[in-house]
């Protein structure tokens, strides 16, 4: 598939740039499809499409958006099925997944940003003046391969809900289900210049949008790093900046007859969408008393994942996404070796049986302590760390010591003291016996792990400047 042009001001246009990018399929390590890779010329061009279109669309009717979004919906769950196809061919997911949660919580993100708008109120009184949300303006969308839809649609359904115009930068690794969306939202017709998409990567598209004065917003998901890129390029222009990044969740288990529920649960929920989720729950902290029983059921629980082909009715989790992505994750599970943690199961080297694809062995580390570099570093791969605890004091303290604040976990049956612990708890979600906030929970993060929140009514907030009309 040759996919080289853009979707700039409601046209598919070619890119100013020469430049190409082959999509690699992680199950097979063939390409797939061929990507342009844009410019800054580009993005001047989708920001004057976009600006100009902001002067209309600002200025119509909630009623009007929430039309165009249920027809956005609509055409969604029609095309449902392609949705799934392109993240599995992007991404090697397990087709339980990819048309399951990786495609269906799209509809999600579009349910609740109807539901907020219908129930936001963009103007009031307040005192003696008058109280505006309006719409920010232009937007530059930047998101992340992992979940590539769950990203889009959780920054995209609340942009169009407000009144903004966007210009979304896909990952350049999984750019294919994004550019479903670019037909699905030309088919519902929505106006010329409100959605627009750049593919490139972040070093020059990404750069040339967080720096570039016409766009008043940039909402990012992606690394630390990366993110700390978007935040000083967009400085100079004061732009708004909201910034989904990293995280290092710490699981805590308490000891109570849930004990083995809780780890095997643990195990599962590090291992889903193959440990690439950036709130999955790598850091398991175990009673120091009963961690020899901690082992062997997340051993025992780790074996019982079965890496594999996507459409085998055995696989449980995919490959990476890519060859750096493998590397990156090799050398880690290796680091955690040498610094004498103590490898329960898998290692490194790919599972038995599969030559090609980037896939990964299931690998559960004990005896590790916080300060190791696999206790504070970002993996990105279905790689668990347990950490012993002394007592909840001392949990809490290890669950808190970390750079990144975006989820924290606590499993046990005793509500009160699960709660107790959930307060005191620096993570912008907390998941209690693993809950889940599906697409209404705020999500975002404490510290490195961003700022800004996302979903529901949290979501459309993010795009919404407050004006003061003041005298009546």
């Amino acid at each position: 598939m040759n996919k080289h042009d853009f979707y700039i001001n409601g046209d598919w246009v070619k890119s100013e740039s020469p430049d190409k990018l082959n999509v690699i399929n992680p199950v097979t390590e063939e390409s797939i499809a061929q990507i342009s890779l844009g410019n800054k010329q580009d993005v001047d061009k989708a920001v004057k499409a976009a600006r100009q279109s902001f002067e209309l669309y600002s200025q119509t009717s909630v009623d009007y958006r929430l039309d165009l979004l249920t027809t956005i919906r609509e055409i969604y769950k029609q095309r449902l099925g392609d949705v799934a196809h392109a993240i599995q061919t992007e991404m090697g997911a397990p087709e339980h997944l990819a048309y399951g949660a990786q495609a269906k919580v799209g509809l999600a993100h579009l349910k609740a940003a109807i539901e907020a708008l219908k129930s936001h109120e963009t103007e009031y009184k307040y005192g003696d003046f008058i109280v505006r949300h309006e719409p920010i303006g232009v937007c530059g969308l930047i998101t992340p391969w992992n979940w590539p839809i769950n990203q889009v649609l959780s920054k995209l359904a609340p942009c169009l809900a407000t009144g903004c115009t966007a210009i979304l930068k896909p990952s350049e690794i999984a750019p294919l289900s994004s550019m479903v969306i670019c037909e699905i939202l030309n088919e519902a017709k929505v106006p010329k210049g409100v959605f627009n998409l750049i593919n490139g990567t972040g070093t020059v598209v990404g750069e040339a949008m967080s720096s570039h004065p016409g766009i008043d917003m940039m909402s990012f998901t992606g690394s630390t790093r990366a993110g700390i890129a978007v935040a000083k390029a967009s400085a100079d222009s004061v732009k708004r900046v909201s910034q989904e990044l990293g995280g290092k969740s710490a699981n805590i288990i308490l000891n109570d007859e849930l004990f083995e529920k809780s780890i095997k649960k643990g195990v599962l929920e590090c291992m889903e969408n193959s440990g690439q989720s950036c709130n999955s729950p790598t850091r398991m902290l175990v009673p120091i008393c009963r961690k020899d029983e901690a082992y062997s059921i997340a051993k025992e629980t780790a074996e019982s994942i079965y890496p594999g082909g996507p459409n085998n009715e055995t696989t449980t989790i995919g490959p990476l996404v890519s060859d750096i992505q493998f590397e990156k994750v090799q050398k880690l599970i290796q680091v955690g070796i040498n610094e004498g943690a103590k490898l329960i199961t898998g290692g490194t080297g790919k599972p038995e049986g599969l030559t090609k694809g980037y896939y990964v062995k299931p690998t559960v580390f004990g005896d590790v302590s916080n300060d190791m570099k696999i206790a504070q570093e970002e993996i990105f791969g279905p790689v668990l760390s347990i950490i012993p605890y002394e007592n909840i004091d001392n949990a809490i303290s290890i669950a808190n010591d970390t750079d990144y604040g975006l989820a924290a976990y606590v499993s046990g049956n005793s509500h009160e003291q699960l709660n107790s612990i959930a307060r005191r708890l620096r993570a912008g979600q907390i998941h209690l016996n693993y809950g889940s906030g599906g697409a209404k929970a705020p999500f975002g993060g404490y510290k490195q792990s961003g700022n800004g929140r996302e979903k529901d009514k949290w979501g459309l907030e993010e795009f919404l400047e407050v004006k003061a009309i003041i005298g009546i």
